[in-house]
C-alpha cells in the first residue's frame, strides 16, 4: 500500500479531467454524482467519495447530484434515505435540489433492456444462480455459453414481458447481456442485468417484481441525469468496460465517463457495510450511531465536527490506488479545529477530597478563570471556590516519583485560577488503607491574578468546589478493535476482536457548575483530560452525559 506522503501532490483527477476536456469537451456543464444504496448509514470512507465528487463538480463549475441507488427492495428503507441526506448536509456537501432516486427511472431502465433484446444484445436465461456462476468460468478458464443464449428475439421479448408481469417464481429467470463468455474480464461474461424479486419497494410499492442490477442501471441513470463524470473507487475499474458497453449499445450521445480514484482504508477501523452490520446486529455496539464506529452518525455523536472531517480528507489528498491512513490523523484534525474554539472547564473524573483547613468555614469565592488560554475572545467565567474541594486522584502521590510535579505530602502546588495549597495530612481508610481525604492549607497571598512573585511551584492542578459540583457521566473511548488490520473474510464472531476497554463509563464525575447549561453536541475541553461532547442520545435535563472526542495528546506525525 502507498503511504500518505506519496499522495500529497496535485489532485490527479483535476489534472486528468482537465486534459480530457481539452481534447474532447462535453456539450453540457460538468455534473458528478454520489450514488449510495439506502440500506445502511454513511461512514468515513463514503465521506471521502462524496468529497471527491463534490470538489470535482466545484472545480469545473458544475453541479453535484445525490442519487439513491434504490433498485433492490430487500434492504432499502426511507430511514436510510433521510439519514443519508441529513449526514451529507451536515458534512457540508449539500446537493440542494439535486436529489434523485434510481427507482424513478424504472420505466427507462426497463425500456433499455428491451432495446438490447431487440438488438440481439440481451436474452432471458433459465440457469440457476449456481449454474450461472459455474458457467462463468474462472480467471484462468473461459466461461461457456448458456444453453438459452440463442433464444430468438421474439421469445426473449415474450419471456421478459412475462417476468415483468409476475408470471415466474423469484430467481427462476434472469436477463443477461450478450457480450463475450471468453472475455478475460469476468464482468463481460454475459452479466445478469435483470432479476425477479418479490418484495415491496419503499417508494414504488409492488409496481415492479423485476429489478435491474447495479452495473446495468448505473450508466443509464447517469445518462438520464446528464452526468459527465461518474467517479467511483478503484474496485470498479474492471466494471468500466461494462459501463461503456451499456452506453454504447444504447446509443447514448456524449456518454458519461467513468473514472476511478483510490479506495480509502483506515487502520483499525471497519468500513465494510457487512462487517458494520454484524457489529450492530450482534449487539457489540450501541447501534449505528455508536461513537466507536466510523459512521458519520457515530463520529458526530462522539463530537467530531464536519470541519475536522473535511480537513482530514484534504490532508489525505487525491489518491490513485487503495491506500491505508492512520486513524490518528483524524484525531489530529479534530484537535486542531477545537483547540481555539472550545471553552476549557474543570472536571474531576476520579475524585479525591481535599479540605483546606485554614480557609473560612462558610465562605465561597467567585474566582475569574479564562475560558480558553489561547483565545481571549472566548472571555472569562466565574467559578466558585470553597473550603472543601475535589482534585483528581492521580494528581496526588504519597511517595512521588522522579519528575512528579503535582501534590504530595508537604508539597505545594497551584490550584488552577486559585491559590497555592500545601498538603499537611493524609487521611486513609482504616480497613483498606485507601486514601480518602487530604488536609491542606492555602496561602491567601498567592491568589491568581494578583501578581504574587514570592515563590514558585512547578505544578498546577484543577479542582472543583464540593458544594457546587455537578455530577455527570463520562464515556471514554479507545479503539474498538484489538487488531490494526481488519480481515477481508470474517466468520461474524467478533468476540475475540473487540477491545474490552473500547468504552469505559465513569459515573458521577464532578464538574464545575457552569457545565449544567451545556447544550446537546456542545464541545468542551476538560482541563488535562481532552475534548468532550455532550451526548445528545442519553443526556437528559437531570443528568448530562459526555463523550470524549479525543485526549489532549496528539500522536499524529506526518511520515
Amino acid at each position: 500500500m502507498n503511504s500518505l506522503k506519496e499522495h500529497q501532490t496535485e489532485n490527479f483527477l483535476f489534472r486528468l479531467i482537465s486534459e480530457e476536456l481539452e481534447r474532447s469537451p462535453f456539450g453540457r456543464e460538468m455534473c458528478t454524482r454520489f450514488p449510495p444504496e439506502p440500506n445502511g448509514y454513511l461512514h468515513i470512507g463514503n465521506a471521502y467519495a462524496i468529497n471527491t465528487n463534490f470538489t470535482v463538480a466545484q472545480r469545473f463549475n458544475g453541479t453535484f447530484n445525490l442519487r439513491f441507488d434504490d433498485t433492490n427492495p430487500l434492504k432499502e428503507d426511507t430511514q436510510y434515505v433521510n439519514a443519508i441526506i441529513e449526514d451529507i448536509k451536515w458534512l457540508g456537501y449539500d446537493p440542494g435540489d439535486h436529489i434523485y432516486y434510481g427507482s424513478d427511472y424504472s420505466d427507462e431502465i426497463y425500456n433499455a433492456a428491451v432495446t438490447l433484446i431487440k438488438k440481439g444484445k440481451a436474452y432471458v436465461c433459465d440457469l440457476t444462480p449456481n449454474e450461472v456462476t459455474e458457467y462463468r468460468g474462472t480467471l484462468t478458464e473461459p466461461g461457456k455459453n448458456s444453453p438459452y443464449r440463442n433464444r430468438s428475439i421474439d421469445e426473449n421479448l415474450e419471456l421478459f414481458a412475462k417476468m415483468k408481469n409476475g408470471d415466474f417464481p423469484a430467481s427462476s429467470k434472469v436477463v443477461r447481456a450478450k457480450i463475450d463468455m471468453g472475455s478475460p474480464n469476468l464482468n463481460l461474461r454475459d452479466p445478469v442485468i435483470y432479476r425477479i424479486i418479490y418484495a415491496e419497494h419503499y417508494r414504488t410499492g409492488n409496481d415492479w417484481c423485476i429489478y435491474p442490477m447495479y452495473d446495468f442501471a448505473h450508466p443509464i441513470q447517469d445518462a438520464i441525469e446528464g452526468i459527465t463524470y461518474s467517479l467511483c473507487s478503484i474496485e470498479f475499474k474492471d466494471h468500466r468496460p461494462l459501463y461503456e458497453w451499456v452506453l454504447k449499445e444504447l446509443g447514448t450521445p456524449e456518454p458519461p465517463r467513468q473514472r476511478e480514484f483510490g479506495r480509502l482504508n483506515l487502520t483499525g477501523v471497519v468500513t465494510s457495510k457487512r462487517f458494520l452490520r454484524q457489529l450492530v446486529e450482534g449487539g457489540f455496539v450501541d447501534g449505528w450511531d455508536d461513537p466507536r464506529l466510523p459512521t458519520i452518525r457515530g463520529l458526530r455523536r462522539r463530537g467530531f465536527t464536519p470541519e475536522s472531517i473535511r480537513r482530514f480528507i484534504e490532508e489525505i489528498g487525491s489518491i490513485r490506488t487503495q491506500s491505508t491512513v492512520d486513524i490518528s490523523l483524524l484525531d489530529h484534525c479534530v484537535r486542531q479545529g477545537l483547540k481555539e474554539k472550545t471553552i476549557s472547564v474543570m472536571g474531576i473524573l476520579h475524585p479525591l477530597k481535599v479540605v483546606i483547613t485554614n480557609y473560612p468555614e462558610d465562605e465561597t469565592e467567585r474566582l475569574t478563570i479564562e475560558n480558553n488560554s489561547e483565545n481571549e475572545a472566548l472571555g472569562k467565567r466565574k467559578v466558585p471556590f470553597s473550603k472543601t474541594i475535589y482534585i483528581e486522584r492521580d494528581d496526588f502521590m504519597e511517595q512521588p516519583s522522579k519528575g512528579f510535579h503535582r501534590l504530595s505530602p508537604n508539597g505545594e502546588v497551584r490550584l488552577k485560577g486559585a491559590y497555592f495549597i500545601k498538603c499537611e495530612e493524609v487521611i486513609k481508610d482504616e480497613d483498606t488503607g485507601e486514601i480518602t481525604e487530604l488536609r491542606c492549607t492555602y496561602d491567601p497571598l498567592t491568589k491568581s491574578g494578583t501578581g504574587f512573585t514570592g515563590r514558585k511551584v512547578k505544578g498546577t492542578i484543577h479542582w472543583v468546589s464540593a458544594d457546587h459540583a455537578v455530577k455527570v457521566d463520562v464515556n471514554l473511548y479507545e479503539k474498538l478493535l484489538l487488531d490494526q488490520d481488519i480481515p477481508k473474510e470474517d466468520s461474524g464472531d467478533w468476540t475475540t476482536k473487540i477491545n474490552p476497554d473500547s468504552l469505559v463509563t465513569i459515573k458521577d464525575a464532578l464538574m464545575e457548575p457552569s457545565i449544567q447549561y451545556a447544550r446537546p453536541e456542545q464541545k468542551f475541553q476538560f482541563f488535562r483530560h481532552g475534548y468532550f461532547c455532550v451526548d445528545k442520545k442519553y443526556s437528559t435535563g437531570e443528568r448530562l452525559v459526555f463523550n470524549r472526542i479525543v485526549p489532549l495528546k496528539d500522536t499524529w506525525s506526518k511520515r
